[in-house]
């Protein structure tokens, strides 16, 4: 479980995060969800410990990120913005070495390989240089590198982002087998159709702020609305009055 108090980033006068709080369950997927620009992406950074908060307190299954940043590393698989590879090493490879990096010895680290290749139907990738990968097979490679060290909490960011319709509905198959091994899936995105379609519960970002925060039923009944489209809209232009 993933449980985020107060958590506060500003960069310059700039407030990107603003008190945010919430909690992402073990064997659920939440999602959050905000217009670019939102603090999204920064709060998923100080999350995985690659930013630290200026206030507010993380904690990944009771840990606190702040004081004990290595063992909380060692609880998440994270997919971030930022989808590098080493270009000159396979697929396999890739996967293999943050499987060592991870302290597993080389016959577990190939072997979860192996697994993660067969899981994410990449067979036809894994042993080819990833230079030259098409987004969506960077994203499966990363995919499989987040989670080789077997990770109760995932946390990706946009992970969808650039695939085409195949590998779109092949990546939600994959997050809702994760959320049935009872994982704790935690995500961003914009996308209002893969939110309805993917999590148990939103959190509405907007101004770095929560705006508010439920399942789609429970936005869509907040609001008075038919669809979680409008709904958003409605909980959007509710913060932009707030904030203005």
């Amino acid at each position: 479980m993933i449980e985020v108090k107060a958590l506060r980033k500003a960069f310059g006068a700039v407030r990107a995060v603003d008190g945010v709080s919430f909690q992402a369950e073990d064997g659920q997927i939440t999602g959050l969800l905000g217009p670019n620009g939102a603090g999204k992406t920064t709060t998923l950074r100080m999350l995985y410990t690659l930013m630290r908060p200026d206030a507010g307190e993380v904690l990944v299954d009771g840990i606190d990120a702040a004081r004990e940043p290595d063992a909380v590393r060692r609880r998440l698989g994270v997919l971030p913005d930022a989808r590098g590879l080493y270009k000159r090493l396979t697929a396999r490879e890739n996967i293999e070495y943050f499987a060592r990096l991870h302290g597993l010895d080389a016959a577990t680290a190939r072997a979860r390989a192996a697994a993660l290749i067969g899981d994410l139907d990449m067979g036809d990738i894994a042993d080819r240089r990833t230079e030259g990968f098409s987004q969506g097979q960077r994203v499966k490679t990363t995919i499989a590198r987040a989670l080789v060290h077997d990770p109760r909490n995932v946390i990706l960011d946009e992970p969808t982002n650039g695939l085409d319709v195949l590998a779109t509905r092949a990546m939600r198959r994959f997050l809702g087998r994760l959320r049935d091994e009872g994982r704790c899936v935690l995500f961003s995105s914009h996308i209002m159709q893969e939110v309805a379609a993917l999590c148990d519960r939103i959190v509405i970002i907007a101004h770095g702020r929560v705006a508010a925060a439920g399942s789609a039923d429970e936005l869509r009944a907040a609001t008075g609305e038919t669809s979680l489209e409008e709904a958003f809209v409605r909980i959007i232009g509710s913060a932009e009055g707030l904030a203005a």
